[in-house]
């Protein structure tokens, strides 16, 4: 069997006048991420995660964001779009694992809704795709609730 594995990494700043998207959900905030697309923070470390995997640059190459095509894009839409990549180079996605990095809002009791959301995008079911959030205790602009970060680790397997 041939396994590949991808690092992904995203941080976006928190503003008002955003919705909050993470997960390819909507969390209620009084605050939401900054940025050319919806901002999907999670969404956009797991694309950068699959693409690196199979050795296909980052998101920025793929959808950059001085194309207006992409402002304001449901993430969602750039992780299909992502997977379609991955297929097209021989792959599928075996799991991923992910860590968003939040001060606030709490995001535990949205975390199954995230990864039943993420589970048919990246054809896989719920139980290969792990979530977990964290808080920085505080520290650096996390800490500060100026953004939220996240992290993720893929796994593909050769299908071609």
């Amino acid at each position: 069997m041939n396994i590949r594995v991808g690092l992904g990494y995203d941080v976006h700043r928190l503003v008002e006048g955003r919705q909050l998207w993470l997960g390819g959900i909507l969390i209620p905030s009084p605050v939401g991420l900054l940025g050319h697309s919806d901002a999907d923070v999670l969404i956009h470390a797991i694309c950068d995660a699959l693409l690196g995997a199979a050795n296909l640059r980052d998101i920025g190459y793929h959808f950059p964001d001085s194309d207006p095509q992409y402002k304001g894009i449901d993430s969602k839409r750039l992780l299909s779009e992502t997977v379609k990549l991955i297929r097209q180079a021989g792959y599928a996605v075996g799991n991923i694992d992910a860590t968003v990095c939040a001060e606030a809002p709490k995001l535990n009791p949205h975390v199954e809704a995230m990864r039943a959301t993420l589970a048919p995008l990246l054809g896989v079911t719920p139980a290969d795709v792990s979530i977990k959030a964290t808080t920085t205790e505080r520290l650096g602009f996390t800490g500060r609730r100026e953004g939220i970060s996240a992290y993720a680790v893929a796994l593909i397997e050769r299908i071609a």
